[in-house]
């Protein structure tokens, strides 16, 4: 039986690692873990949001089926988990770090745990803004750091945003190190047992607080993203007005001014990344020194991308138009996957069920709406999917070749606007084709994707009997031709299904 290491950090720009080719960020285990499996080019998260981006690739499920887009809610108490799946199949499963699920964690990933730590802090004391109910700050009470804390806001001026800085903790009692220290202890109780371990690392996301060993390892004077100053005249009214707020914060910290400030925050990002890979790092290593390594599969990527300064940006908000922000990275190592391989085929985070369950052995979840990729893994080239979707309440972008389209419903604006980038030889997104001429059967042509892939994905509670039943065996009355292909893809192809 093959282990997991599923880690999952917070708002990770893809391109942000050396093995990407990114000339700052200083990566070097996420570098080393890429060497020894497979990194993918177009991997794409189903919403810009955490809460429910975490619970598609926790439970494989669209965000238009599980119904979650924003950060709280009531818990999906009857949706099926991965970690649940393992658990049934006799592994010790764990989850570790930032469980960014909706309401309380306890009710939903916990349920399926046997050890269940949490460093988000759930709930805030509205006095001071830093967070409480947290195993991690009850960590750091105990050690009389609780004043120190800065990984929720910074503890001087209550800010979470706008301006970055060094964390006043040392690396070992930040989240990463705290969920590092979690990680080895649940690793040692599980024995020789088989295990799924989740570990969900809080950084890059702000607070941008790294460690100052983290911090020092980047300038002052360290280059803004070239795209920085970028206009943003073609862009939608909310983006052009969140920016507009953008260039006249002058942040929190000295010397103050917009330039300054931003600069701050792609150093802290930067330097939050470095953290985390260092965390990743520190995983994997005991992992090999206590020889599991060779039969675990470690799976890393994050729950969406960011901005931090690209666009001149501080925040994600609102990224579902860009690639920066839908687009995240994917590294997958260990039994059964290429080694120092590259994929540029599209995949989706809400693959993650189907495929760790493939690699297990284990019976695919039938709750499932992602593809199994383990035919990637091993190498070969088939596309697994024509297009990746992330999803807003309002808004739904796509990503088809060269291209991602976002629609937005013409009562969002009182106008008729969309977006439409060619990616790829336009990567800063600086020109908007959705109103040429030119590319007008482009628009329609994704436009008709976008729709017919919601029709086709979503989940009904109860429908009509043409509705594909997961538990019985149908035939297609047109032609008499009988089936009992099971999976969710399966498609009517003449006349009605009924059921035998």
């Amino acid at each position: 039986m093959i282990n997991v290491l599923h880690i999952v950090s917070d708002q990770h720009l893809a391109e942000c690692m050396g093995c990407e080719g990114h000339p700052q960020a200083i990566t070097p285990h996420l570098d080393a873990l890429a060497n020894m499996g497979m990194r993918f080019t177009s991997a794409y998260t189903q919403s810009p949001i955490c809460t429910p981006s975490r619970v598609s690739f926790m439970s494989g499920q669209y965000c238009h089926n599980h119904g979650y887009y924003g950060l709280y809610g009531p818990c999906p108490d009857k949706l099926p988990s991965v970690m649940g799946a393992f658990r049934q199949n006799g592994y010790r499963t764990g989850a570790i770090g930032k469980l960014h699920f909706p309401n309380d964690p306890i009710n939903w990933i916990s349920r399926d745990c046997d050890y269940s730590t949490t460093a988000y802090a759930r709930t805030l004391n509205n006095k001071n803004r830093r967070g409480i109910m947290s195993d991690y700050y009850a960590y750091l009470d105990a050690l009389g750091l609780k004043d120190k804390e800065d990984s929720v806001v910074f503890p001087e001026n209550g800010h979470a945003l706008d301006d970055a800085r060094p964390s006043n903790i040392e690396y070992r009692h930040s989240p990463e190190g705290w969920c590092v220290t979690e990680t080895k202890r649940f690793l040692d109780d599980c024995g020789d047992e088989p295990f799924y371990a989740h570990v969900a690392l809080v950084r890059p996301h702000t607070v941008l607080s790294p460690a100052q060993e983290f911090w020092d390892m980047y300038p002052d004077d360290l280059a803004l993203p070239a795209n920085a100053f970028n206009s943003a005249a073609h862009r939608s009214p909310a983006f052009q007005e969140l920016l507009r707020q953008c260039r006249e914060s002058e942040g929190v910290f000295e010397p103050r001014g917009s330039e300054h400030a931003l600069r701050r925050i792609w150093k802290g990002y930067l330097a939050c990344i470095t953290q985390v890979d260092y965390a990743v790092g520190e995983m994997i290593g005991y992992l090999e020194k206590t020889g599991k390594l060779e039969n675990t599969v470690v799976v890393y990527h994050a729950d969406h991308g960011g901005y931090m300064s690209s666009f001149g940006m501080h925040e994600k908000v609102p990224g579902i138009c860009s690639e920066k922000v839908c687009r995240t990275p994917m590294i997958w190592a260990g039994p059964g996957v290429e080694s120092a391989a590259v994929c540029d085929e599209l995949v989706e985070l809400v693959d993650l069920p189907d495929t760790v369950c493939a690699m297990a052995g284990l019976e695919k979840m039938d709750t499932t709406d992602g593809c199994d990729i383990t035919s990637l893994l091993r190498g070969q080239n088939e596309p697994v999917r024509e297009i990746a979707v992330t999803e807003n309440p309002w808004t739904k972008s796509v990503r088809w070749r060269n291209y991602r389209f976002t629609h937005y419903p013409e009562k969002m604006f009182d106008k008729d606007f969309g977006e439409l980038y060619d990616v790829i030889s336009d990567p800063d997104e600086t020109r908007n084709l959705y109103f040429e001429s030119e590319c007008q059967d482009l628009v329609n042509k994704m436009r008709k994707m976008l729709l017919e892939w919601v029709i086709e994905t979503t989940r009904h509670v109860t429908a009509w009997s043409s509705l594909y039943h997961p538990k019985k065996d149908y035939k297609i009355a047109a032609d008499g031709k009988e089936s009992n292909t099971h999976g969710i893809h399966s498609r009517m192809e003449k006349g009605l299904i009924y059921y035998l």
